[in-house]
């Protein structure tokens, strides 16, 4: 029992030292147990106790509040997706991915960082899209897509910056901040209400945007991959797997909500 703790209190000295002094300095970087006890709670409370809880009780009227929140993702987005253009633009940051961070200036690797920072914390406040849904009673709606999405890409976002700050992580932030300044749009229209929602017909198209984005990740990353940059391989491989699972959960998804549709507009 000694040496088990021994080795586990090793072991949990090496991951609190990341890849620079610098992003261990900041919040949630310190160590993995902040960012680990937030998704363990978000697990617990969303599948077991939020239900528990809610399941004699009327839903939960969130309007005002999923307004505000809706909106202010839309904010943060856009704001996380125009910055590449302070610092070169996106074809800057393109050519960039196949360098190592430490290849680059010092000032434009910290912007990387900070952004990457920013995007984490978004990816934690994210977790409260599955928590409106507990509380408004549409568990039906907390499926296993929109957990492991949710769950896997605040831990991953956290190691990503912690162990590995490559720069090849920062067009997948840029896509994907894009497509969540669609996707929270459309949230902050239905959350106006009933007399807005002859406007949200465009539902499916979100989700083919949705799609587009994975499709878009993986032409990228085979391309890192294809020219052998000077970043972590394993990294590369980790996205490819992922964005993966990503797309054919989605398509999944897609195929189940739009099948039927299709066939009969066909």
């Amino acid at each position: 029992m000694t040496s088990f703790v021994v080795t586990f209190s090793k072991q949990y000295k090496n991951m609190t030292e990341g890849a620079d002094p610098i992003i261990d300095s900041w919040s949630l970087m310190g160590s993995p147990t902040p960012v680990l006890s937030i998704a363990g709670c978000y697990l617990l409370f969303v599948l077991h106790l939020g239900p528990r809880w809610m399941q004699n009780r009327k839903p939960i009227e969130l309007k005002p509040a999923l307004i505000f929140y809706n909106a202010a993702q839309v904010v943060c987005s856009t704001v996380l997706c125009v910055q590449p253009f302070f610092f070169g633009g996106v074809s800057h940051m393109f050519s960039v991915s196949c360098h190592a961070s430490d290849a680059l200036n010092k000032d434009l690797r910290l912007t990387l960082w900070k952004c990457t920072w920013w995007y984490l914390v978004l990816k934690l406040v994210e977790l409260l899209d599955t928590v409106f849904f507990v509380l408004r009673k549409k568990q039906n709606q907390v499926s296993f897509l929109h957990v492991y999405h949710h769950t896997i890409m605040a831990v991953f976002t956290w190691g990503y910056l912690k162990y590995l700050p490559g720069t090849q992580g920062a067009f997948l932030g840029f896509v994907n901040s894009f497509v969540h300044i669609v996707m929270y749009t459309y949230y902050l229209i239905a959350a106006l209400g009933p007399r807005y929602h002859k406007y949200l017909w465009w539902k499916k198209y979100m989700t083919t945007l949705q799609l587009t984005q994975f499709g878009i990740m993986l032409v990228y990353l085979f391309l890192i991959i294809t020219f052998q940059c000077s970043v972590p391989r394993s990294l590369s491989f980790f996205f490819v797997i992922n964005v993966t699972i990503f797309l054919f959960l989605f398509w999944n998804f897609y195929r189940k909500a739009y099948g039927r549709g299709l066939k009969k507009e066909e």
